[in-house]
């Protein structure tokens, strides 16, 4: 049996959330069994700049940061489902990356 592993990324975590309860709703409505969503490390990338090159102290530095959450999803291969899933609306943050696996559930 195969199954369709989806990783979720997106830079915001409500449009992530969203989509996962989507996903998990459209699950249970086809009766297709499902492990997840599983909550992966949220990646943080600083970025530390001057505001001015003559500034002196702590306040002349601007501090950015962008974090990207991540959520994987394993489901039982269906080929319904994962019609309903591509043609799913979601936010253009989200990003789903689909893998087809051969493992049991």
């Amino acid at each position: 049996m195969q199954i369709a592993r989806m990783k979720l990324t997106s830079n915001s975590i409500e449009p992530l959330n969203e989509t996962t309860e989507k996903i998990i709703n459209l699950s249970k409505k086809f009766n297709t069994k499902i492990k997840g969503p599983i909550m992966l490390p949220t990646r943080k990338m600083k970025i530390v700049t001057r505001k001015a090159v003559s500034g002196d102290g702590t306040s002349t530095y601007e501090r950015w940061e962008m974090r990207i959450h991540k959520r994987l999803i394993d489901i039982s291969m269906n080929e319904r489902i994962l019609k309903h899933i591509m043609r799913l609306e979601m936010s253009d943050s989200v990003n789903i990356e689909i893998r087809l696996l051969d493992k049991k559930m």
